[in-house]
């Protein structure tokens, strides 16, 4: 089922919304009348091209760029206007996950949380660790050596004790094994059940198709095809590959 990416959804709560937004740097316009909006409890993979504009469509959430000419929101907040604000309603986890190497993950998290202003104690912290798939003698080691599928179990645990409604992700399975790309889909899954809208940007047309719920297609910075999830099979990957294919870099 394809929908049309310019109709406005109308009567339903929105946690990211972009209207009309035109966005870019040193003069350049990356984005052109982006239109984008996720629900709670839906994830949103958006697939583009390298420069197609996905990382500024995540810079304009979190509040790094803003935009020249139209409207974005997290959660209602304007993130340019209201950065602190809207990034109370959101969470993000980059391609490659920082955190503080010295510090062990269930340090991490204590201390990560308690920077947003929020006190946990180390049995919740363990509680979402596990929850998240990190092995429970893993909670107390150092995360220098962690690889990358163990640092976003961190991040995810993270995310879902910050209970907020908006999850950003850039590139989330790049560089993982297939089983972590399962785990992590499934950790995916269990947010959007407590209702997190999630948005993530990604090469991953496979990935995509397995956990999304709609796929837009970003072309030269403009928003150019959504597709819905419909039936037992959700998506036709071979058509979306077809589309996807020559844009894919």
């Amino acid at each position: 089922m394809t929908t049309d990416p310019q109709a406005a959804i109308t009567g339903e709560p929105l946690v990211l919304e972009a209207r009309a937004a035109v966005a870019g740097y040193g003069g350049k316009t990356i984005l052109h009348q982006l239109d984008l909006a996720i629900r709670p409890g839906e994830i949103y993979a958006l697939l583009g091209a390298n420069g197609a504009g996905k990382t500024t469509t995540l810079s304009l959430f979190l509040g790094f760029v803003a935009p020249s000419a139209g409207q974005v929101r997290v959660n209602g907040a304007d993130p340019a206007a209201q950065p602190a604000e809207a990034r109370r309603h959101l969470a993000y986890i980059p391609e490659n996950v920082a955190l503080y190497e010295h510090l062990t993950a269930r340090e991490n998290v204590a201390y990560l949380l308690d920077l947003a202003g929020q006190r946990e104690s180390n049995a919740a912290i363990g509680a979402a660790l596990a929850n998240g798939g990190l092995d429970p003698a893993a909670h107390d080691r150092r995360v220098a050596g962690f690889s990358k599928g163990m640092r976003q179990k961190v991040a995810i645990a993270l995310a879902a004790m910050r209970r907020v409604p908006a999850l950003l992700l850039d590139e989330p399975t790049s560089g993982l094994d297939p089983q972590a790309t399962v785990e992590f889909n499934r950790l995916l899954a269990q947010l959007r059940a407590q209702g997190t809208g999630i948005l993530m940007v990604t090469h991953d047309l496979l990935s995509a198709a397995d956990v999304a719920d709609r796929i837009g297609f970003l072309d030269g910075g403009r928003l150019r095809e959504e597709v819905a999830a419909s039936g037992a099979e959700r998506f036709d990957v071979r058509a979306l590959h077809r589309r996807y294919g020559g844009q894919a870099t």
